[in-house]
């Protein structure tokens, strides 16, 4: 099964009980070790859950579970488009792409320090891109903190540049609850009425846990 197709399977239970698609380890601004995360996945009996470090796959390359049925590959670009910042994830992606790895962060600082990825933000366009050509697909993150008038023709604009899908199960907890600027029921309206592909996941920087929104 190709990943849109496996994605799609999912249900809104399962994002409660058994995928988590937003994950971050200490190899950007999390805080638990990559191996650690999927350990404790297990430990959860989660099915699916997808580590989307910030602008690095380095944790991938370097863990002795990156083939384990229960990752989804996954990355998350820090990006700016029409005067928002955004977050693009990359789902089922080559981590050893050429492209994809030259997006990729090349220090430290660029994968855990807040002002120097919004220094160093991409245009969505090319991660929308580098995400096709390493066989991934790519999905706005947390819709509903992009700074904009008008979600759904924000959200139009980035479909047109090749965007496959929004989260629309996200719980808006931590800073997030605060910087949100679109009721957390639109991006779920947004999604069925331009078909796209609908993703969830905690955005979690600590020990994994299950979740609610």
């Amino acid at each position: 099964m190709d990943i849109k197709s496996l994605i799609k399977s999912f249900e809104e239970k399962d994002f409660y009980n058994t995928v988590n698609l937003h994950i971050h380890s200490n190899c950007s601004d999390g805080v638990e070790n990559f191996d650690a995360l999927v350990e404790q996945a297990k430990n959860l009996k989660m099915k699916y859950i997808s580590i989307t470090d910030h602008n690095t796959v380095r944790g991938y390359k370097n863990s002795k579970y990156k083939d384990d049925n229960i990752l989804i590959k996954g990355v998350e670009f820090d990006c700016f488009y029409k005067m928002s910042l955004l977050h693009i994830l990359g789902y089922g992606i080559d981590i050893e792409n050429e492209e994809l790895n030259s997006l990729c962060a090349k220090n430290e600082r660029e994968q855990k320090n807040d002002f120097i990825r919004l220094l160093k933000s991409r245009h969505p366009k090319a991660v929308i891109d580098a995400i096709h050509k390493a066989k991934g697909i790519a999905i706005l993150a947390h819709p509903c903190c992009c700074n904009v008038i008008s979600l759904k023709n924000f959200v139009h604009n980035l479909k047109n540049l090749g965007l496959d899908g929004i989260e629309t199960y996200y719980p808006y907890d931590r800073f997030r609850g605060i910087i949100k600027f679109s009721s957390r029921k639109l991006p779920l309206k947004i999604a069925k009425e331009l078909d796209l592909v609908q993703t969830g996941g905690s955005d979690e920087h600590g020990k994994l846990h299950l979740f609610s929104f």
